[in-house]
């Protein structure tokens, strides 16, 4: 039996029908198309050649193929020769990058000197189908996997989840500062954390200690903020979404907490809305906020108008791009596990495509729909369903074999049980824009929600479909309860008969699969378009606090646009078709409509970020979120271009950010947290930790706390 060397020293055997695929790979790309007879019998021949071995090296079964296509079809063979030397620089120095590409692989995601090979062998965890996607720049794990995976060896303490929930803050003193001292823990490991501090009372309400009344609510988001900018992970701070719910007493100050430049600065937030309050607005009525202090029995209770309210919040949003808005009826209905009365939402993660339990947490990976647009940028283009079915599969197995190993590496304990009770993960998508221009498509139009129909049914039902075929073999998830889940709104909508029959027989491996991240630094990474987002710009200027100390503009030219300005020869911008759609040019409902219509096949939720010109007006946003609460969003927030708060994306011009931070307050804090290693050397005030003493100071073994690090 003849058997093949490949490079990294596996045996194999030898397959025909490898280097038959090989050859038609390469003869597609000629104008003389594929000859499958020729490519069998050169593979034929390459057998014959080399039966004689026991043992051959996949280089020289190259090499043969090479001379024989030299022989017969030199246009196939040079194509072929391009692709063997592009394979090999791929294998030793990575893809081609661009300064801002370099800079994110080699500062955030890079361990030590590793080779660009010996990356993807890490973050691909020896699954090859991933790692060969990952090389083609179909498939890119999430951040946290891959600066984290295969470090545990090393002593690391790096989660390979990027997002957690924590339980809703209760109404006590010793759940705000153990809640505290969770977010501490999970930022030291990586993890970016979502916190509800609904259940917290008003201020003004009465205490049973010397205080008599309370701050109330709001004056808490200080302290979390404060914490998540305090424990820094690799080169970036941590991440904290807050959100309250629209009924609280607090709900106004919540609202206008950001617009104190000095305060919460290191914290997202966003506002949970309820179908009642939406009608309320839509019918211009009051609307009841309402809160019980289970302590003390007292009650607070006041109308407001619901259309005022509403126009606060979008005017804050307006000016500040904050708070977002979160649906709660939409978020709570639309999962695999929203019949199941046992089973709670928390909250969700910092960008809010991750809606989880108390203590839940998940890990992420996406899918670069680019990459399988065959024929790219002529009539003939079409999506390649069959193989995208087969990447959603082996996505569904990477991210399960990857939540195993993560299994032990979350910070807390709770966080561990949760993972192996619900094994929930993270399936995404990335390059929805760049698809569309290679199809050809108008993003937004109707032959655009056409495709993402038929896209988004096939990965919902290939990840159902793997996740009860992991079901059959190693078990369902601990929680999993039948009847509970056949009864699914989202699943009977969504699961194809013959998906549904191997649920019903088999159960799911996965309480929850499919999710959309934002993918900013992934989809930069590989150079595709982020999430379901339009191309921002032809060209523009992407500024990055964390990869350097000090702020860094880069000029970047989008990917697709110069890829598609080179194969049809086009020299001037203005010279672009009609379907290259960006964020200056786009119809914000055409925005919502799409991501509408992947809501129906995502279980979790979706990163939105509306981008709308300078001008859009106060009243365009309320239009926007009451079209969103219309249209089945899970949630959405806006940024509008010259607003008070600067994003990371900005225009040609950099302005001066009014963003002021709160180094003095984190000085402050940290005074306060040094007086307490005095009190108690050994132990950090911060995490709990152990503290290591050294070279006159001292430094926390688990979150990196140091009083001399200021």
């Amino acid at each position: 039996m003849l058997n093949v060397e490949k490079r990294n020293g596996n045996i194999v055997p030898f397959e025909e029908e490898k280097i038959v695929n090989a050859i038609k790979k390469a003869m597609a790309e000629t104008e003389l198309g594929v000859d499958e007879g020729l490519a069998k019998e050169i593979a034929n021949k390459a057998f014959i050649d080399f039966n004689k071995l026991e043992i051959v090296n996949i280089e020289k079964i190259q090499d043969f193929v090479e001379i024989e296509l030299m022989k017969s079809r030199p246009d196939v063979a040079k194509v072929y020769i391009i692709y063997r030397e592009e394979r090999a620089k791929l294998r030793e120095q990575g893809w081609t990058m661009s300064d801002l590409q370099r800079d994110i692989y080699e500062k955030k995601y890079r361990f030590e000197n590793e080779s660009f090979e010996g990356f993807i062998t890490r973050v691909s965890g020896g699954n090859n189908a991933i790692k060969k996607a990952i090389k083609d720049k179909k498939f890119m794990p999430a951040g946290r996997i891959l600066a984290g995976r295969g470090l545990n060896k090393f002593g690391r303490k790096i989660t390979l989840s990027n997002c957690y929930v924590m339980p809703k803050v209760e109404d006590n003193i010793e759940s705000i500062f153990d809640t505290a001292k969770y977010l501490a823990r999970t930022y030291s490991y990586g993890g970016g954390v979502g916190l509800a501090i609904s259940k917290l009372r008003p201020k003004g309400s009465r205490v049973n200690n010397a205080a008599n009344t309370t701050t109330g609510a709001v004056s808490f988001m200080d302290l979390f903020s404060m914490v998540t900018g305090l424990i820094g992970m690799r080169g970036r701070r941590g991440a904290l979404m807050l959100n309250m719910d629209c009924n609280h007493p607090d709900i106004e100050d919540f609202i206008d907490v950001k617009n104190d430049l000095s305060r919460v600065n290191y914290a997202n937030i966003s506002v949970n809305i309820d179908d009642e309050f939406m009608n309320a607005v839509k019918n211009d009525e009051e609307y009841n906020l309402y809160f019980k202090v289970e302590a003390t029995g007292e009650e607070i209770s006041k109308k407001v108008n619901a259309r005022e309210l509403f126009k606060k919040l979008a005017k804050n949003n307006w000016n500040m791009a904050e708070p977002g808005i979160l649906f709660t009826n939409k978020i709570n209905s639309w999962h695999l596990m929203s019949e199941d009365k046992d089973f709670e939402f928390a909250g969700v993660n910092p960008c809010a495509e991750e809606t989880l339990p108390a203590f839940g947490s998940c890990n992420l990976s996406s899918i670069n729909l680019s990459e399988f647009v065959k024929n790219p940028f002529t009539k003939y283009a079409y999506f390649e369903y069959e193989k995208f079915g087969q990447m959603v599969r082996d996505g569904v197995i990477y991210l399960n074999e990857v939540l195993d190993e993560n299994m032990d590496l979350h910070p807390l304990e709770a966080q561990r049980e949760m993972s192996r009770e619900l094994r929930q993960i993270g399936l995404g998508i990335m390059g929805l824009a760049d698809m569309f221009i290679k199809l050809g498509i108008k993003y937004g139009s109707q032959e655009s929600i056409s495709v993402i129909h038929k896209i988004g049914h096939t990965m919902i039902n290939e990840a159902l479909r793997q996740s009860a075929l992991m079901a059959k073999e190693h078990g369902t998830f601990p929680k999993y309860k039948k009847e509970a889940v056949l009864n699914s709104p989202f699943l009977l909508a969504n699961a194809t008969d013959d998906v549904l029959t191997l649920i019903k027989e088999y159960g799911l491996r996965n309480s929850q699969l499919l999710t959309i991240p934002p993918t900013g630094s992934i989809s930069t990474l590989i150079g595709c378009s982020n999430g379901v987002e339009p191309i921002f710009q032809v060209s523009y200027t992407r500024k990055s606090e964390s990869l350097h100390n000090t702020d860094t503009y880069y000029k970047v030219f989008t990917p697709i646009v110069k890829d598609y300005m080179d194969r049809n020869n086009i020299s001037r911008e203005e010279d672009l078709p009609d379907f290259f759609i960006t964020t200056s040019n786009l119809n914000y409902k055409d925005r919502i409509d799409v991501q509408a219509a992947w809501q129906q096949y995502i279980d979790a939720s979706i990163s939105s970020t509306v981008n709308v010109p300078n001008e859009f007006t106060v009243e365009e946003v309320e239009e926007l979120y009451l079209y969103a609460w219309e249209r089945g969003l899970k949630g959405v927030t806006i940024y509008r271009d010259g607003c008070a708060r600067s994003g990371i994306l900005i225009t040609d011009k950099p302005k001066e950010s009014r963003l002021d931070r709160i180094d003095e307050l984190k000085n402050e804090l940290n005074k306060l947290a040094a007086e307490q290693v005095k009190e108690n050397p050994e132990i950090c005030p911060i995490c709990g930790g152990a503290m290591m003493h050294s070279g006159g100071c001292s430094e926390c073994q688990d979150c990196g706390y140091s009083p001399c690090s200021f």
